[in-house]
C-alpha cells in the first residue's frame, strides 16, 4: 500500500505537484496513503476510510499549489483528511439512518462469526478509541497510531504541545479504564 518516505521527501513531492509535476503525484500518494488511511479509520471507521482517503488525495492534489512548504507535508495531508472526515460527518448527519445499531448487532450475532484470537481485543480497542472525546481521539491517533511527534500533532490540531500531551495522557487513562476487566466479586466467606 505504501513505501514510506522521509518528511523532507514528502514535502518535496507536494511542492513538485504544486508546480505542476504530474509524475510526483504517484510517489506522493504511495508514500502517504497508509498514514492517511489509518488516521481516517480511527476517525470514521473501516467502511468509509477507503473512500475518504481517495477524497483526501483528490483535494490535496487539487490544492497542492497552495502548499508553501513551511510546515510538514504529512501534517498538511492529515489536516485535509480531518476536514474530509468532518465534511463526511456533516453530510451523514443530514441523511436519515436506514439501519439501527441494534439491527446490525443482531445480524452480526446471527451470522455465527468464528472467534479468531486477538480479534476481540483489536475490536474492543477500536471501539474504545471511537468513544474518546474527539479532541483526545485525534491527539491519541495522531501521536500513537500515525506516529506524528507531539509538536506536529499540536500544529495540526491548532493547540499547544502541552495540550496534546495532556489529551494523549487522558486518552490512555480512558482506554485503560474502558478495556480493564470488570472487577470480580468474591463470594462472602462463611461465618
Amino acid at each position: 500500500m505504501s513505501e514510506s518516505l522521509g518528511e523532507s521527501a514528502v514535502t518535496a513531492l507536494v511542492l513538485a505537484v504544486g508546480r505542476g509535476d504530474r509524475s510526483a503525484a504517484d510517489p506522493l500518494v504511495r508514500s502517504t496513503q497508509r498514514d492517511v488511511w489509518r488516521f481516517l479509520v480511527y476517525l470514521v471507521g473501516h467502511a468509509e476510510a477507503e473512500d475518504l482517503t481517495q477524497e483526501t488525495f483528490v483535494r490535496a492534489l487539487g490544492s497542492a499549489h497552495l502548499f508553501t512548504g513551511r510546515h510538514h507535508a504529512r501534517s498538511w495531508l492529515l489536516a485535509i483528511a480531518r476536514h474530509v472526515a468532518a465534511d463526511h460527518f456533516r453530510a451523514a448527519a443530514s441523511r436519515p439512518r436506514i439501519v439501527s445499531d441494534q439491527d446490525w448487532r443482531a445480524t452480526a450475532e446471527r451470522s455465527g462469526a468464528h472467534h479468531v484470537p486477538g480479534v476481540d481485543d483489536t475490536v474492543a480497542l477500536n471501539l474504545a478509541v471511537r468513544t474518546l472525546p474527539a479532541a483526545r481521539r485525534a491527539a491519541f491517533v495522531l501521536t500513537q497510531v500515525v506516529g506524528l511527534g507531539y509538536a506536529e500533532a499540536a500544529e495540526l490540531c491548532g493547540c499547544p504541545v502541552g495540550t496534546i500531551r495532556s489529551r494523549v495522557a487522558r486518552a490512555r487513562r480512558d482506554l485503560v479504564s474502558a478495556l480493564a476487566p470488570a472487577p470480580r466479586r468474591l463470594p462472602a466467606l462463611p461465618r
